[in-house]
């Protein structure tokens, strides 16, 4: 099945939710909607479902024009953040609903297949309520996939869910999409999520769709400032700089030897990933000294705030590592690694990279 959206946009009263916008999400993949709450993500997706219909433009499905088409005249299977389940019913019959209302064969295998691919078939003759809040929402997703409708959508499915309970569920969730070929749109705040995932990212903001195109390319060439900004987790440092001659120097700090496209000059904003930045020093590394405001360990790495004198910086250091509060550190990174945009935001230089990485 392949959905189109044309030239879209959604209003309510004076207030616009989504701004002219165009998007074909790739048959048989996964398609992230990646935004910070508010973007316009789950806006979006009733668009999608048929929920609500555009204020402007049109909504197809293989061509055909089914703008307005409410939701249950298409064969949609969606997923919410909340754990709908019906209560009443058996983990098994939620399961199995939608494989009888289609008069489908062989219930029994699928259901206990599907179940033991998410691990509740030790669940399936309990009730909802006697579950808890990741094995409900693993038998919402066990339903949807059931319905195996050419077109899922998941709106922050595993928001509510423990940390290790959605580290589990999202490496089970892209293998089951791999395994399946439904046209997927999987909404979320997470930028780790989406680089998990795979597939192709659509990044919105403020009711905008900024960029959209294969996750990989999308997070190491992001198009504009809002678009790093957005998919970056932690946020990239962001430094003051002046282009000229082919140099950047950044405010208040060292000049950095980078080539930069032609009529690239004046203002410029220069980023640095956290993980571009290290404590020890490389081969023609270039050195940022300064004091550690705060340091946090987070599951395996090691998040460092250094003052300097360019500015406020986040190192990711992966391991456990220890530092006193106004110590004395000096931060290393490779000019290769920075991005460079332009006066207008718009992205003049990014750090070379290859499809895999």
């Amino acid at each position: 099945m392949q959905l189109t959206l044309e030239r879209v946009t959604k209003k309510v009263g004076a207030q616009t939710w989504l701004y002219e916008q165009s998007i074909a999400p790739r048959s048989g993949a996964v398609t992230v909607l990646l935004g910070a709450t508010q973007a316009g993500k789950t806006s979006l997706m009733r668009l999608m479902a048929g929920l609500d219909a555009p204020t402007t433009g049109k909504v197809l499905v293989d061509g055909q024009d089914v703008t307005g088409m409410p939701v249950r005249e298409r064969n949609v299977a969606m997923v919410y953040q909340q754990f709908i389940n019906y209560p009443s019913l058996k983990v098994f019959d939620n399961i199995a609903s939608p494989l009888k209302l289609r008069g489908e064969t062989n219930i029994d295998a699928r259901v206990r297949a599907l179940a033991d691919k998410l691990h509740i078939g030790m669940f399936l003759e309990r009730l909802p309520a006697e579950l808890s809040g990741g094995q409900q929402q693993r038998v919402a997703l066990a339903r949807a996939l059931a319905k195996n409708a050419p077109l899922m959508l998941l709106d922050e499915p595993l928001v509510n869910l423990d940390y290790k309970l959605r580290e589990g569920l999202r490496e089970e969730l892209t293998q089951l999409f791999a395994s399946g070929d439904s046209t997927v749109i999987y909404a979320t705040t997470e930028p780790g999520e989406a680089l998990l995932l795979g597939g192709y990212t659509a990044v919105m903001d403020a009711g905008e769709l900024l960029q959209y195109g294969p996750t990989a390319e999308v997070f190491h060439a992001p198009q504009s400032l809002r678009v790093a900004r957005a998919f970056s987790d932690p946020p990239m440092n962001l430094l003051a700089a002046t282009a000229a001659a082919g140099q950047v120097q950044l405010a208040g700090g060292p000049v950095l030897p980078l080539g930069l496209p032609e009529g690239v000059s004046g203002a410029v904003t220069v980023g640095l990933r956290a993980s571009a930045l290290n404590v020890g020093a490389g081969e023609g590394d270039i050195a940022l000294p300064g004091k550690v405001e705060l340091a946090e360990i987070s599951g395996s790495d090691t998040f460092v705030h250094v003052e300097t004198a360019v500015g406020e910086l986040v190192a990711q250091l992966t391991g456990v590592h220890r530092f006193e509060l106004g110590a004395a550190i000096t931060l290393y990174f490779s000019a290769s690694q920075a991005y460079v945009f332009d006066a207008s935001e718009k992205l003049a230089r990014a750090p070379a990279w290859r499809k895999g990485d």
